[in-house]
């Protein structure tokens, strides 16, 4: 008889990351290890000495997005989407600073 093994290395939780799917005992989302294989042309080791994650990890989260491609393409799409908003805000980079005594850098 035939058994399915699952690898359980990646977790959703409405507390961490608004519920995104990420590798399990981390804050590090799906979308962030294929936005640095995809985006940033990380190699899998590369990716796993960024993080400081178990290789096995990092290709849990790839394997993991190609399941689900379309759903987290479109995450992904909204995080840029959110990025390039606030960057044409200029949202955090040059307003005042929030610790006493400091000034903006530029």
């Amino acid at each position: 008889m035939q058994t399915i093994q699952s690898i359980d290395l990646i977790a959703t939780d409405p507390k961490v990351r608004g519920g995104r799917p990420c590798i399990i005992g981390t804050g590090i989302r799906v979308t962030d290890i294929v936005m640095a294989h995809i985006y940033h042309d990380r190699a899998p080791g590369e990716i796993a000495a960024d993080y400081e994650l178990d290789i096995s990890k990092v290709y849990a989260a790839l394997a993991y997005y190609y399941q689900h491609k379309e759903e987290l393409d479109a995450d992904i799409r909204e995080q840029i989407r959110t990025a390039r908003e606030f960057k044409e805000k200029n949202v955090g980079s040059q307003g005042p600073s929030l610790l006493p005594g400091r000034e903006p850098a530029g």
